[in-house]
């Protein structure tokens, strides 16, 4: 029997509690109100990052996550919830969490687009249950000049993952390991 002394226990639950604290801001207000958050993230994206105008265009839909929350002290945790585009057109809803345990302290915030590049890979994404961002991934990142861009040869990946706006403690801000899942809002 494995037993785990209270001390550890103790920081798990502080851990989660110092998440449920960081609220993102995403009330049970519905549909309307997380769409315009996303708007407002697109906008954000479009104006800051004018590289990923570009993956936009090309991809077949995009997942955008305005607000995402991580807090960790020894356990860890992040929760965002976020819309999944086709068109333009929000088509479903979706919530990311994320668990972690290791040397780690801090909180931050970030928001996150997934670009669907490929049919294929937006129909396996909407048919699971719950699925979660792994290897087969790309990132589009900050080159020295500070603007997010794509290579052609990211392009020709499956999903894109573009991270941006982080603001917190926590250095870097990763979706992998990230498990999305439909919800209602």
């Amino acid at each position: 029997m494995t037993r785990f002394p209270r001390r550890s226990l103790l920081t798990g639950s502080a851990a989660l509690l110092a998440l449920a604290a960081c609220g993102n801001g995403v009330g049970s207000d519905g549909a309307a109100k997380l769409d315009g958050r996303v708007d407002a993230t697109l906008a954000f994206l479009d104006s800051n990052y004018p590289g990923t105008r570009d993956l936009k265009e090309k991809a077949v839909g995009m997942l955008v996550m305005p607000l995402v929350t991580e807090a960790s002290f020894g356990f860890g945790g992040s929760y965002g919830r976020g819309a999944l585009r086709i068109d333009d057109i929000s088509v479903d809803y979706y919530s990311a969490s994320q668990a972690s345990f290791g040397f780690q302290a801090g909180a931050q915030q970030y928001a996150h687009v997934l670009y669907f590049m490929t049919e294929e890979a937006l129909a396996q994404f909407r048919t699971s249950s719950g699925w979660a961002a792994g290897a087969d991934m790309e990132y589009a990142v900050n080159d020295r000049g500070g603007n997010l861009s794509a290579e052609t040869t990211t392009v020709l990946a499956p999903v894109i993952a573009v991270v941006f706006g982080q603001a917190g403690l926590l250095a870097g801000a990763s979706v992998e390991g990230t498990k999305y899942t439909r919800i209602i809002p």
